[in-house]
């Protein structure tokens, strides 16, 4: 019998601890949270044979989400992490990509997307997304947004949130979601990390 996934939560924050462990039990996913990453070491599971991911939050007090994901590496643990931060920036999201990130969501985002990335993430393990698309295509996939949605993908992937996107143009924030939606399609994307390393891509190609 097919051990029941596990997802295990370490956040500071007590509510988005409770919430997110609710919100996950509904689809009969086991979880153990964790307030800090000091404790989730100390208590460091064994993970092998089931299907697993870990919720980290990037910045919170002693040692940080990033620090403890570098940890992780660093013991070549085969753990997928889903990195959740409230100021997500494009160096942020490389770096965290760099250290083997399966995902990155940006603070708030809906129950239902979170569901979706962290079921994704258990149905293919430890396998890094991937962006092997050539330069020609990543500009085709840009030359096909609007002007105001090359705006708006600059904007999110600086990490401003929809509120302040939509207060930066003086729209409402359902059109900035219109948006968003609209770019993830046109530039053929599923998370925040293939998006900015979709810009990674442009930009480094633009300063060459």
């Amino acid at each position: 019998m097919t051990e029941t996934p596990v997802v295990y939560i370490v956040d500071d924050d007590p509510d988005i601890r409770k919430s997110l462990a609710l919100l996950l039990r509904s689809v009969s996913i086991d979880v153990h949270t964790f307030p800090t990453c000091d404790e989730f070491l100390a208590a460091l599971p064994d993970i092998n044979g089931r299907a697993t991911c870990l919720l980290l939050d990037v910045r919170m007090p002693g040692m940080s989400g990033m620090a403890l994901l570098e940890r992780l590496r660093e013991q070549e643990l085969p753990l997928p992490v889903i990195m959740l931060t409230g100021h997500a920036d494009i160096e942020m999201a490389v770096r965290a990509m760099k250290l083997g990130a399966a995902d990155f969501l940006t603070k708030p985002f809906s129950g239902q997307l979170l569901l979706d990335r962290v079921q994704e993430v258990l149905r293919r393990g430890q396998q890094v997304p991937s962006l092997s698309i050539s330069l020609e295509e990543a500009h085709a996939r840009w030359d096909a947004l609007t002007p105001r949605e090359k705006e708006v993908f600059d904007r999110i992937c600086a990490g401003a949130s929809n509120k302040v996107i939509a207060a930066d143009f003086g729209i409402s924030i359902r059109t900035v979601e219109s948006h968003r939606a609209r770019i993830m399609e046109k530039m053929k994307v599923r998370s925040l990390v293939d998006l900015v390393l979709l810009s990674v891509k442009l930009k480094a190609a633009d300063q060459a």
